[in-house]
């Protein structure tokens, strides 16, 4: 394994800083080494590492998502309102309604299989999109109407409602009956998530006022109980849904709230962390790429991703209707809901695992929606912010209805 890593990150780090010399992404390369080490090709990674892949992908989720609920200010997040709500599900909605139109004809795949396919894809990466998001209210671009922060708090949520829907419909799929109690696990799990990480936040952020701690055990001590959000989300699965992530981003914001002279030195620390996480989950997520299945697919699979993604970028129009973004904002927002990455690298496998007719389609599209949308999407972000965003004197403006 200790070669494996090795390889990982040597590769990980030259062809990265390639791809950035070329004013590419990084994660290009990040991802170009997972499918060069991957078992796909060279199987240069060891088949322990491989093993614990998830967990390590959702280490990396965990650095992300706590610097991002660290520099996330709850009184900007009060401002934005009715479009964070919309953007929850509103673009994931249209875009699976979008692959249930297209798939089908181009396909060849029944209703419920285009449902399927339409879930594992329509999920947004916050992987991809909360880097460039936290870069941006570094720098205090697009701050004054809380851009960003719509698009990172949104992000979050929006996985999770894709991700209970994904059940829904395999259960189908399966010939298994779905109740109304199935998809109330939508909001439960977000409200439950967000109480949880407030509550420990709040915790959190009395214990540290009053015991002097190293920053360093402070940042373990956040991580540990990260880790045990995800083990409470497991355990309790069957009996209350709850989304550990969206735990992680809330404990963070609280003590943002709460504390927000530690919160800015503790955020310094995770993003040092994720110079090492972010390599690990883009060369790893690249790995789970079966470069056979993407190149056998044909245009039709990539006409699926890229017509849906209009659907997507509608649904985001939808939801900003009414709001005070100019249309070059707008159109930022479209472009920067659009990566895709972790999500379908975790579940996009499942169907075939599960034994569907449409297992092979499936994971070939999502294989896809990863090598297109990830890197153009996190391009077309790099490219067009300094374009269609204004710098904000101060991050104290607002995102109001008209």
């Amino acid at each position: 394994m200790l070669t494996s890593l090795a390889f990982l990150f040597l590769l990980g780090l030259t062809l990265g800083y390639i791809f950035n010399k070329l004013q590419l992404p990084a994660l290009i390369g990040m991802l170009l080494t997972g499918i060069i080490l991957g078992p796909y090709v060279l199987d240069l990674l060891s088949p322990s590492l491989l093993s614990i892949s998830i967990e390590l992908r959702q280490i990396a989720l965990v650095i992300i998502l706590m610097r991002a609920g660290l520099a996330l200010n709850l009184n900007d997040l009060k401002r934005v309102g009715r479009p964070a709500i919309l953007m929850c599900f509103v673009p994931a909605c249209c875009e699976i309604i979008g692959v249930m139109l297209i798939a089908p004809p181009l396909l060849g795949l029944t209703l419920i299989e285009a449902a399927i396919m339409g879930t594992v894809i329509a999920a947004v990466s916050p992987a991809v999109i909360v880097p460039r998001m936290l870069n941006l209210m570094e720098n205090k671009i697009g701050t004054k109407k809380s851009i960003p922060q719509l698009i990172m708090a949104a992000g979050s949520v929006d996985d999770v409602f894709v991700i209970v829907l994904f059940t829904a419909f395999t259960a189908l799929g399966s010939g298994k009956e779905v109740t109304a109690q199935e998809f109330l696990q939508i909001p439960i799990s977000i409200i439950t998530g967000l109480a949880l990480g407030i509550i420990v936040g709040l915790a959190l952020s009395a214990y540290f006022k009053r015991f002097h701690l190293r920053d360093s055990i402070k940042v373990i001590i956040m991580m540990s109980v990260a880790f045990l959000f995800l083990g409470v989300e497991q355990q309790l699965k069957e009996v209350v849904p709850l989304s550990g992530l969206l735990a992680v981003m809330a404990m963070g914001a609280t003590l943002l709230y709460t504390y927000p002279v530690l919160a800015k030195r503790i955020s310094t620390k995770f993003s040092k962390l994720w110079i090492a996480a972010e390599i690990i989950l883009f060369v790893l997520v690249g790995a789970t790429v079966d470069i056979q299945y993407a190149l056998a697919a044909g245009l039709a699979a990539i006409g699926v991703i890229l017509i849906s993604l209009l659907f997507r970028m509608n649904g985001v129009f939808i939801s900003l209707i009414k709001t005070k973004l100019n249309l070059k904002e707008k159109l930022f927002c479209m472009i920067a809901y659009t990566p895709k990455a972790t999500v379908q690298a975790a579940i996009g496998s499942l169907p075939l695992a599960m034994g569907l007719a449409c297992g092979k389609s499936v994971l070939t599209v999502a294989v896809l929606a990863i090598l297109v949308t990830a890197p153009l999407g996190a391009f077309a972000i790099d490219k067009t912010y300094k374009a269609l965003l204004k710098p904000s004197k101060d991050a104290s403006g607002e995102l109001d209805e008209e």
